[in-house]
């Protein structure tokens, strides 16, 4: 339809097909004008008679504008007194009923060619659609990039589905469904871009679909069920295959399969990544690729962006490729390959995700930069119903206060897959990749900002120092304590050691007192070994901490057998313990106690054993004849007289 005069015309949507107006709408002659009279609608070239609808066009069509319109390619438009214009389409256009499907209409977007594994999803699906219904495809997670688009282009493009025609519409909008409507009028009646707009085209797709059987409609990237509630509700006579990052909801929309997908396994991550960075230089280096798909977590866009940055860049190994991923995740994951499309990196696809999520929950962002810090897997939700204490902990988004709004934040971003929930286990699971790009800082970024990371930091630091058990030594705490250690492992391996905090050193040398106790000497020592470095960094020479710490870690040099190392660390707490807390303090006797056992064990008895009487007597006047340490004192006396072959004393 051409208009002049400036106005804005509008189709309005009758009945098309069965010659009637829909429920609901005005007669189209006579009418109301808008003075209230009732008049025809005329054409002003026939004389001032009614101008009947077509019996092939179905029903009258409408639009409304200021100014005249003119139809073209032979439908007629009339200006109302009003304003109105009555169009009636022309004697070759047919209503939705009558226009059959036939070859040649599908409409795929990409057709995968470079396709792996997924063999039993592809199955789940063939079942699902043989029947009437809706078939939902999405990650188990809803993670964007692991595939649900690239599974449904491929089933439908390769499988005998019979299904005619098969159409796809990008529906993460409700004018992404309209257009895709639109685009199907047209495809299938080719005149109607010429008369209707778009809203009318949509409505007259919806139309064929409502009163045909056996076609596909591909949903793309559903970001709503309402946006689609409509359409499913009204065609009934095909098959839809939805995908969506969202896990809740589908069965409401009229969802009856779920199709759940997960990150590829090994063998086809591997497969997938060496076919796309092989392609042009089937002789390169590839060594380190089954490394670089374990840190890219198997996800399939991941893996298709990484090989096609070592296709474009074939002098650079998988294994550089994933030493640069670990010191630059952000960057790594936001680059993508020449004559890629620009926003499909990972770190485009969740920043627009996350986007989302945050203006359902606000503190959803926050949330997940602190479980950043943490090992991806198994995360027990005890983590998020801890308080934040100490002075590490700042109040902000980065912190859910345990009660409900933490559950409801964890239940928004599981809904839009940012994150996995298992209640079985009480744990929660965050894909590494998620991980690396939500800790790492980025200056003006909405959701990374170098304050934000910090402080996401620094809660994960406090929460887990709050739920760990200080007393190691205790079986019954042994199996949190094996629960909790991943994570600290990966908070110390993701934390640069100078941004430690106090609360991180009494973390770490928990952790590594604990991992002493248990015979896991080396990783102890380097853990208490940068609790140490910490204290003196933060706390100064003479902080109790420092004394603590510096105990600790020769107590593991003494494990070790590295006994020169331990003496002399022993050596230097004992007087530093004795000037600042003085001869009789607690510590001061530990610390004193632990020298005399380095003696001992090196064979010096004659230093040993004279600390050791000294260590008891002073343990006996100071806390009792039966405290616990008095009688440790006491055991170690006997052993050193043992050993010096004193056994009438010992």
């Amino acid at each position: 339809m051409d208009r002049s005069g400036g106005g804005m015309a509008r189709w309005f949507r009758r009945g098309l097909g069965n010659g009637r107006p829909d429920p609901g709408a005005a007669e189209s002659a006579p009418r109301d004008n808008a003075g209230g009279e009732k008049t025809h609608v005329t054409d002003t070239g026939a004389g001032g008679s009614p101008v009947p609808a077509h019996p092939a066009a179905g029903t009258w069509q409408e639009v409304t504008g200021s100014g005249n319109v003119t139809a073209t390619h032979g439908a007629k438009a009339v200006t109302g007194i009003d304003n109105s214009i009555t169009l009636n389409l022309p004697p070759e256009a047919h209503p939705p009923t009558e226009v059959p499907a036939r070859a040649g209409l599908d409409a795929l977007p990409f057709h995968p060619g470079l396709f792996v594994g997924r063999g039993g999803e592809l199955e789940e699906l063939d079942a699902a659609l043989e029947g009437v219904g809706v078939a939902l495809v999405q990650a188990v997670s809803g993670l964007g990039g692991i595939g649900k688009s690239t599974l449904a282009a491929h089933w439908a493009a390769t499988r005998a589905h019979g299904h005619v025609p098969v159409r796809w519409f990008t529906a993460d909008s409700p004018a992404g469904v309209q257009q895709g409507l639109a685009d199907l009028a047209v495809a299938l009646q080719p005149l109607l871009a010429r008369v209707l707009p778009v809203e009318a085209l949509a409505e007259w797709g919806m139309q064929w679909l409502a009163c045909h059987t056996g076609w596909l409609v591909v949903l793309d990237n559903v970001q709503n069920p309402a946006d689609i509630a409509t359409l499913v509700g009204r065609a009934r006579g095909g098959r839809f295959l939805i995908t969506s990052r969202l896990t809740t909801g589908w069965s409401a929309a009229g969802a009856s399969t779920v199709v759940r997908l997960d990150v590829l396994d090994p063998g086809d991550s591997l497969k997938l990544l060496t076919r796309i960075a092989v392609a042009d230089h089937p002789g390169r280096d590839m060594s380190g690729a089954a490394g670089l798909c374990e840190e890219l977590g198997h996800l399939p866009l991941a893996l298709e962006q990484a090989g096609a940055y070592l296709a474009q860049n074939p002098f650079i190994t998988p294994r550089a490729y994933r030493e640069l991923l670990a010191r630059q995740p952000g960057r790594m994951l936001g680059r993508r390959a020449v004559n890629t499309p620009g926003k499909r990196t990972i770190a485009r696809i969740w920043d627009v995700t996350l986007d989302r999520v945050t203006q359902i929950q606000p503190e959803a962002a926050g949330l997940l930069r602190m479980l950043a810090w943490f090992a991806p897997d198994h995360i027990p939700t005890a983590l998020l119903r801890a308080a934040e204490p100490g002075p590490d902990s700042q109040n902000g988004p980065d912190g859910q206060d345990g009660g409900d709004g933490a559950w409801e934040t964890v239940g928004v971003l599981s809904a839009y897959g940012m994150l996995t929930v298992d209640p079985a286990a009480d744990t929660v699971s965050v894909h590494r990749l998620v991980q690396a790009v939500a800790r790492t800082p980025e200056p003006g970024h909405p959701h990374r900002t170098p304050e934000q990371i910090d402080r996401a930091r620094r809660h994960a630091t406090s929460r887990l120092h709050t739920v760990l058990p200080q007393d190691w030594n205790n079986p019954a705490n042994w199996p949190l304590w094996r629960e909790l250690l991943p994570h600290v492992d990966a908070l110390a391996r993701h934390a640069a050691a100078g941004t430690d905090t106090h609360t991180t050193a009494r973390l770490l040398s928990s952790a590594g007192s604990f991992l002493n106790d248990q015979g896991t000497i080396r990783r102890a020592i380097a853990y208490l070994g940068r609790a140490h470095t910490t204290c003196l960094r933060v706390l100064g020479e003479d902080h109790p901490s420092t004394l603590t710490s510096r105990n600790n870690l020769a107590y593991a040099y003494h494990a070790a057998g590295d006994l020169e190392r331990a003496i002399p660390l022993f050596e230097r707490t004992v007087d530093d313990a004795v000037r600042v807390l003085g001869e009789d303090h607690p510590s001061t006797l530990s610390s004193r106690n632990n020298l005399a056992s380095a003696y001992r064990a090196a064979g010096d008895l004659e230093r040993a054993i004279p600390l050791f009487e000294r260590t008891l007597q002073e343990r006996v006047r100071v806390l009792g004849e039966d405290h616990p340490s008095t009688l440790t004192s006491r055991n170690n006396l006997a052993g050193a007289y043992e050993s010096a072959g004193d056994l009438t004393r010992a």
